[in-house]
């Protein structure tokens, strides 16, 4: 589920965090329209959120939490040695 998770978050742009508690492999296919504005109609793909419960039984839902990050403070040039 963390490869799906990394996935996902490359495709929405969006941090996704695995909170399934599910570990292991698993050989499914996905599908849905690229565009994450897109509503679905009959004839065109369902949006990521709507294929992912669908499709898979997980549900996307945004959440706040901490995620890591890095402060840099200061950059200088490095001196010439």
């Amino acid at each position: 589920m963390s490869l799906l998770a990394s996935m996902l978050e490359n495709q929405m742009d969006r941090r996704v965090m695995d909170k399934t508690g599910l570990e292991g492999f698993f050989d499914f296919q996905l599908e849905w329209a690229l565009d994450l504005n897109a509503k679905a109609s009959d004839d065109s793909a369902p949006s990521v959120f709507t294929a992912v419960q669908e499709q898979l039984g997980l549900r996307l839902e945004s959440t706040k939490a901490p995620v890591e990050v890095i402060v840099i403070d200061r950059a200088e040039k490095p001196s010439e040695n």
